[in-house]
C-alpha cells in the first residue's frame, strides 16, 4: 500500500495541512497517511493538532530558544533522516514556505522521494520580503513533482519559473477549508463559545474590535516600532475603538509592543491564542491588521477587511479583490488606512462584500483527488 508522509513544523502549517490530513484518512483502503511533525513550533504547534485531532506519527521536537534559519535547518535535515529512511514513502506532503518546508523538501529530494507542495506558487519578488519564506518556497517550488497552487495567479508563477503546466493543479487555499471547520465547531458547541464570550468579557461590544498580529522579520526593530506607534495614536484619537493584540513570544516583538502600547488605554495585549479562540476573535473584529499571510486568505471568508503590514505581499488576489490593503510599516500609512476604515462607511462596505478570491472549502477534497490519481488508485 502506497504511503504518504506528511511533514509540518509550525502553527501555520499545522492549520492549513490539517483538512488534507483529515481527507487522507478518509481514504484507509487506499494509502497509509504519516504525519511527522518537526515543532519548530512547540506549544502553538500542539494546540492545532488537538483542535483537528491529529496525532503525529513522529515528532522531531527540534524548538529551542532563539535558534536562527540555519539551525532549524540542520536540526530538520538531520531530523528527518531516520525517518524517511524508515517510512520509505511514496509522496511527501509540504506546504508552503517554512524553513521546514525547505528543509523536508531537500531532504526528498536526496531519498529521491516525490513532493507535494500545498499552497504552491506564491511569490513576492524578493527574497529577502519575507524572509526568509520567500527563498524557502522557491527552493521547495524548484524540488516539488506536484505542485498544488491555490490561484490562477500562483499557477502563472509557477509557469513563469519554467514549472511543466501539467504538474500544476489549481485548488484553493487550504485556509479556507480550516476556517469554515473551525466555524462549525464553534457554532455547534454552545459551551464554546460561552467559554469564548466569558474570557473576553472585557471587550466592549459598543467600540469597534482591531485585532492585530505581527511576527515577520522583517519588521524587527524600526518596523515594529513605528506599527506601535500607529495603533497608540489611533486608540488616543478615538474613543469608540479597542485593539487586542495577541503578541507573538520572539523579544523583537514582546518588547517594542510592551513599551510602547503597555500603558495605553483601549489596548489589551494578551498571550497567544489558540485557533479556536483566533476564529472567534477574528468573527467579533471590525478589522485586521497583520503581517501574517494566512489571514489574508481567511478573513475574506468572515467579511473582515484586512491591513496588511508588510511592504508586499504574495498573495495579490486579496488586493485585487479589494478585501486586502497593503499598508507597509510607515507609521503615518497605518494610521491614515485604519483611519479610513474607522470612518469612511463606503470605503469598509467595499472591503467587506467582495468574497474570497483563496477558495470555496473544498481545496482538500481536490488535493487528496489528484494524489489518488497520480497514485493510480
Amino acid at each position: 500500500m502506497p504511503k504518504i508522509l506528511s511533514i509540518f513544523g509550525t502553527r501555520p502549517e499545522a492549520i492549513k495541512m490539517a483538512p488534507v490530513i483529515k481527507e487522507l484518512e478518509r481514504h484507509p483502503a487506499d494509502f497509509t497517511s504519516l504525519v511527522c511533525v518537526t515543532a519548530q513550533h512547540r506549544e502553538m504547534l500542539d494546540q492545532v493538532l488537538s483542535t483537528f485531532k491529529i496525532s503525529p506519527n513522529y515528532d522531531l521536537d527540534i524548538m529551542k530558544a532563539g535558534q536562527d534559519p540555519a539551525q532549524v535547518t540542520c536540526a530538520v535535515i538531520n531530523g528527518l533522516r531516520s525517518v524517511i529512511e524508515e517510512t520509505k514513502p511514496d509522496l511527501i506532503l509540504v506546504h508552503g514556505d517554512t524553513t521546514t518546508t525547505m528543509a523536508a523538501s531537500l531532504m526528498s529530494f536526496y531519498f529521491r522521494t516525490k513532493v507535494g507542495h500545498v499552497e504552491a506558487g506564491l511569490r513576492t519578488g524578493n527574497k529577502f520580503a519575507p524572509f526568509p519564506e520567500e527563498m524557502n518556497r522557491r527552493v521547495t517550488g524548484a524540488i516539488a513533482d506536484l505542485h498544488f497552487a491555490p490561484t490562477l495567479g500562483a499557477r502563472q508563477n509557477l509557469i513563469d519559473e519554467a514549472v511543466d503546466p501539467k504538474n500544476i493543479y489549481v485548488t484553493g487555499n487550504t485556509a479556507v477549508d480550516a476556517l469554515l471547520a473551525a466555524r462549525i465547531i464553534i457554532e455547534e458547541r454552545p459551551g464554546l463559545r460561552d467559554l469564548f464570550a466569558e474570557r473576553y468579557s472585557y471587550l466592549d461590544p459598543e467600540k469597534k474590535l482591531i485585532l492585530v498580529t505581527g511576527h515577520r522579520r522583517e519588521s524587527f526593530g524600526e518596523g515594529f516600532e513605528n506599527i506601535c506607534r500607529a495603533l497608540a495614536g489611533v486608540v488616543a484619537d478615538r474613543r469608540d475603538v479597542q485593539i487586542l493584540y495577541p503578541v507573538h513570544r520572539n523579544p523583537n516583538v514582546d518588547r517594542p509592543v510592551r513599551m510602547i502600547l503597555g500603558d495605553s488605554e483601549n489596548v489589551f495585549l494578551i498571550d497567544p491564542v489558540e485557533y479556536l479562540a483566533f476564529v472567534y476573535l477574528m468573527n467579533r473584529s471590525y478589522m485586521i491588521v497583520t503581517d501574517s499571510g494566512g489571514i489574508q486568505e481567511e478573513a475574506p471568508s468572515l467579511g473582515k477587511p484586512v491591513l496588511v503590514l508588510r511592504e508586499a505581499t504574495e498573495r495579490p488576489e486579496g488586493v485585487q479583490a479589494g478585501v486586502v490593503r497593503v499598508v507597509g510599516t510607515k507609521c503615518f500609512n497605518i494610521r491614515s488606512s485604519i483611519e479610513s476604515l474607522l470612518s469612511d462607511r463606503e470605503e469598509y462596505k467595499n472591503m467587506t462584500s467582495a468574497g474570497n478570491p483563496y477558495g470555496d472549502g473544498h481545496a482538500a477534497e481536490k488535493i487528496v483527488k489528484i494524489i489518488r490519481a497520480d497514485l493510480k488508485l
